[in-house]
């Protein structure tokens, strides 16, 4: 039996804990400010605040450090400099169904370019136990980019309590609060006179979830698809509500899609189009009516609102109107280390408004219709 197991009672043998020899502690800020001749204030403005120490006495620290095998606890340095050097995305859906849908990870795409540049890792704050504003108070970062909520959410609020620095995202913004948002009213407008041009007249429209279930009560990015919906029916002599124009909200994922698809097929009259307020919906309303031998878009056009990548690469192309989803990610992170960089100065508040583009496609255009497809 080796020197380092033993038998127990029983009979069977155990291994035993080394012991970590005296002379292996862990080097403290003590330490190396004894090997290099400076103070352990200045040890830890090597680490924390550089920019307090020449560029000499800063690598002459560091250079110590490195030799001695010193790596900084990040709680404690935290604790030292009030920053964790992390940007939180607050999300209002798990994480799985959050990373399913192409439009977030391109969102996300943008924010990580500017968290990249800054030196900032990024958190995905979802519910904690179902609570948004539980996961706000216990998210450990320097401030928040907010996704899919209202400014009147609770978690908005608990985020004003805990003072931190944040910027919204698709929101009717008051002056005090930096949001980055896109023409919602323009893109809903040009994609549904798009569909009334196409000789549609029984149409659905697929929504995701709002808080009452009723359009004259919707808030922010579908208020404002609402209103260019409506704008454009109304010039069609249709409105909303309207025996021929219904409304379904749903899940936003393609599981909602599929499901709205199911529903919609019962109505009468049945439509002949669909629109959907994001792409990732259209996928699965496109993808349950193919698999019930519908053909699209003879039998049904469908249309859709993001343009993520995905979008012209299905057959048939999904017509969508496309926002820049990246820069908006972009634009917000930007927006954050700006007023992270005021500090305790007043950093000033700005609203972005970001443009949109129609992109027709083969999911809304018959072959004999004489319409330019778009392949972008």
């Amino acid at each position: 039996m080796s020197a380092s197991a033993s038998s127990s009672p029983e009979g069977m043998p155990h291994t035993r804990r080394r012991r970590r020899p005296n002379n292996a502690r862990r080097v403290t800020i003590a330490d190396i400010a004894r090997q290099a001749g400076v103070s352990k204030t200045a040890v830890s403005f090597a680490f924390n605040m550089p920019h307090r120490l020449s560029e000499e006495t800063t690598r002459h620290i560091l250079e110590v450090a490195r030799q001695m095998g010193y790596t900084p606890n990040p709680i404690a340095r935290s604790l030292n400099t009030r920053r964790t050097h992390a940007v939180g995305v607050i999300v209002p859906q798990d994480i799985p169904t959050v990373l399913s849908n192409p439009f977030f990870a391109e969102l996300l795409c943008g924010v990580g370019e500017v968290c990249d540049a800054e030196g900032l890792s990024l958190v995905l704050i979802p519910p904690m136990r179902g609570s948004l504003v539980e996961a706000t108070y216990a998210a450990l970062v320097d401030g928040c980019i907010v996704t899919g909520l209202d400014v009147s959410d609770k978690a908005v609020r608990a985020l004003r309590l805990r003072r931190i620095p944040f910027v919204m995202i698709d929101v009717d913004a008051p002056p005090d609060i930096a949001a980055v948002s896109v023409d919602d009213f323009g893109g809903a407008y040009a994609v549904m006179r798009h569909i009334l041009e196409q000789g549609h007249r029984h149409i659905a429209i697929v929504a995701f979830p709002s808080s009452t279930g009723r359009i004259e009560e919707y808030t922010g990015t579908l208020k404002h698809r609402f209103d260019g919906y409506q704008r454009a029916l109304a010039e069609f002599g249709l409105q909303l509500p309207d025996a021929t124009v219904h409304v379904l909200e749903s899940a936003c994922s393609v599981l909602g899609g599929q499901d709205a698809f199911r529903r919609l097929i019962q109505l009468q009259p049945q439509p002949t189009a669909v629109v959907a307020l994001s792409d990732v919906l259209a996928f699965g309303v496109m993808d349950a009516a193919l698999s019930a031998g519908l053909r699209i878009p003879e039998d049904l056009a469908v249309v859709g609102f993001d343009d993520v990548e995905i979008s012209r690469l299905l057959r048939p192309s999904l017509t969508t109107v496309r926002q820049p989803i990246r820069e908006k990610g972009r634009r917000a992170a930007e927006l954050f280390v700006k007023m992270l960089c005021a500090e305790d100065e007043e950093a000033p508040v700005e609203h972005i408004l970001l443009p949109v583009e129609l992109v027709v496609r083969e999911s809304s255009v018959r072959a004999a219709a004489g319409i330019t497809v778009t392949a972008a």
